[in-house]
């Protein structure tokens, strides 16, 4: 089991989670966060700690949200680590809780 960044985060990038993270599998791109799902340990510390609600454990995930899962995993492969928390972008609160964000992450 682990936690999955999903679409909630794209253009907020609150970093709230990444610094209670005991074990730092938090990898960050441009506009968005994603876990290193064979990093994390699903202790659920950074789950409530998301002001975007962004972060879900994979077996809880909505189907329309699925796909984050191996997104998740193939950005956190080339992405460089976070561990310590940064300001939210510039407009994150405008973005928060907006639907249908995927089309506007960076890689």
């Amino acid at each position: 089991m682990t936690f999955v960044v999903t679409e909630n985060c794209i253009n907020c990038k609150y970093t709230d989670c990444v610094e209670i993270c005991p074990v730092s599998c938090f990898y960050e791109g441009p506009n968005f966060i994603v876990i290193n799902p064979d990093e994390c340990i699903d202790c659920a510390l950074c789950e409530p700690e998301c002001p975007a609600e962004a972060i879900v454990r994979d077996s809880d995930l909505a189907e329309d949200q699925e796909k984050f899962l191996e997104l998740n995993r193939a950005l956190s492969e080339i992405w460089p680590n976070i561990y310590e928390h940064k300001e939210p972008l510039a407009e994150a609160d405008k973005w928060k809780g907006v639907r249908g964000k995927a089309e506007y992450l960076e890689r």
